[in-house]
């Protein structure tokens, strides 16, 4: 296979997931987050097809994928991804969730360990939403049903960047409202009950045994670095990635340096 892109989609229990495929080598999986869609890996999955074999989904309900239903699970949706995985042939992986996608990456790592070589989380934690979180995702939902989605994403989209960064990256800020407009109603509704239902996952991360690359943004609005990062119990065999100028979209904001973390994870714990 070469390095040019190839979408694609599955029948995954008769839902369609699109994906794409490209590269050689040992595989990579990037899971995109909420309101998010494959596109948002843009270069940096170009980048890393170059070394390896980048395979990128569609979250069900987000980009082009189905949602699996309008109340689904973050198991049902490591279920979806596991069954993919099964259908492309894929014995073990590299999984990389950005947010959204890191909870479901910690999902898949819980249910499926057998099937990583390892794991990543990009911009994300293992613990549950809290209270207010959910009252929070109630109140979004309420909004998508009022026809308020270009509000939502007028003001979260620009509140995953560092503050200092908005303006340098305008045009991805616009690619990615662009992105939301075009996500399914319904299709943010069940994400959002994927997230609000989800477990807390601290004691399985904890107790991993497979290599694992944590990478964090100083500036995430989303995340915060001083209050939610030191409470995350670690697995013994852990690399902690802090982006300095970093918010919630580390693969945008400092491109270069998360590729050469990844890169160098990879080659040292997983060839």
């Amino acid at each position: 296979m070469d390095n040019s892109r190839l979408k694609s989609f599955l029948v995954i229990k008769n839902h369609i997931l699109n994906y794409t495929d490209y590269g050689q080598g040992n595989v990579i999986v990037l899971l995109h987050g909420y309101l998010e869609s494959l596109e948002v890996w843009g270069d940096f999955s170009i980048q890393l097809s170059k070394h390896y074999r980048v395979i990128c989904f569609d979250i069900p309900g987000h980009g082009q994928s189905d949602m699996l239903s309008e109340t689904q699970t973050m198991d049902e949706l490591a279920s979806c991804i596991h069954d993919a995985l099964i259908s492309l042939k894929i014995q073990k992986c590299f999984l990389v969730g950005h947010s959204m996608g890191g909870y479901l990456t910690l999902m898949f790592h819980h249910l499926f360990p057998e099937k990583l070589s390892g794991f990543c989380l990009f911009h994300s934690h293992p613990f549950a939403d809290s209270d207010e979180k959910r009252e929070n995702r109630l109140r979004e939902m309420e909004l998508i049903k009022d026809g308020k989605k270009s509000l939502i994403a007028s003001v979260n989209i620009p509140n995953t960047y560092a503050s200092e960064n908005v303006t340098v990256f305008n045009s991805e800020i616009e690619k990615a409202k662009n992105i939301v407009l075009k996500t399914p109603n319904k299709g943010i509704i069940a994400n959002l009950h994927a997230m609000m239902t989800r477990p807390d996952l601290s004691e399985s991360l904890a107790g991993s045994r497979l290599a694992f690359l944590y990478i964090v943004g100083k500036k995430d609005n989303l995340i915060d670095f001083h209050n939610i990062v030191p409470k995350i119990k670690l697995p013994e065999n852990y690399k902690l990635i802090v982006l300095e100028n970093s918010g919630h979209m580390g693969f945008i904001e400092e491109k270069q340096i998360a590729l050469n973390h990844i890169k160098s994870f990879i080659d040292v714990k997983i060839n």
